[in-house]
Parts: structure tokens; C-alpha cells; sequence
């Protein structure tokens, strides 16, 4: 991956992790763990029905170098585009596609509830 590709900011986040006032685990907000630049690779939209109404998702690859920090993603973060904060991406997978340790491929998709 050139980074001429990599044209897109994102931010990826994970769920906080806290404790409620009697001891229990409880899920806080997103919080921003790292920024990096990725390539996004669109592909077969879908419009699935969901309670009753139309709802459309679209699928992305989002392909980011790997580093320690990228290694750590897993299917509870999410991505978020640093240019349009509206736009979320929910996790799908996460895979070093090509065995050499160089880019992380994420399976995600844009349009879905977390």
C-alpha cells in the first residue's frame, strides 16, 4: 500500500471501561486510542430491512499500516472519519491479510447501530 492511498483520517476508538458506584463493570463512551491514515475500499452495498423500515449499510475495507497499537483492534472498537465525525464505522474483522506484519485489513461497516 503506497500512501498515496491512504487519503483518509480516522480515529480509532474503544469503549471505556469503568465501574459503577456499588463495584459492578460498566461500559463508559468511546474514547479516541490512536489516529492513523488508512485507504478505504468500498464495497457491495446492501439495504437490509430492520424494523419495519429500510435501513442501508455499506461495507468498507479499511486498510491502515500496522503498528502495536493497530495490532490491538479488535471487533469492540470502532472507526470514526476525523474530517465528517458523523460518519462511523462498526468493526466487523480485523486480519493481517497479507502475513507480513506491513497493513491491517478491517472489515467494517458504515450505516449500523454499535
Amino acid at each position: 500500500m503506497s500512501a498515496g492511498a491512504r487519503r483518509q483520517r480516522l480515529l480509532m476508538q474503544k469503549r471505556g471501561e469503568g465501574e459503577d458506584e456499588y463495584g459492578n463493570p460498566q461500559s463508559d463512551a468511546f474514547a479516541t486510542v490512536f489516529e492513523t491514515t488508512a485507504e478505504l475500499i468500498p464495497m457491495k452495498g446492501s439495504e437490509p430491512v430492520i424494523a419495519a423500515r429500510l435501513t442501508g449499510t455499506q461495507p468498507y475495507v479499511v486498510r491502515i499500516p500496522s503498528c502495536a497499537a493497530a495490532r490491538d483492534v479488535t471487533t469492540a472498537w470502532r472507526i470514526v472519519d476525523k474530517r465528517d465525525p458523523f460518519r462511523i464505522f462498526n468493526i466487523t474483522s480485523v486480519a493481517d491479510m497479507d502475513q507480513k506484519n506491513r497493513t491491517i485489513d478491517i472489515l467494517a461497516t458504515q450505516g449500523e447501530a454499535a
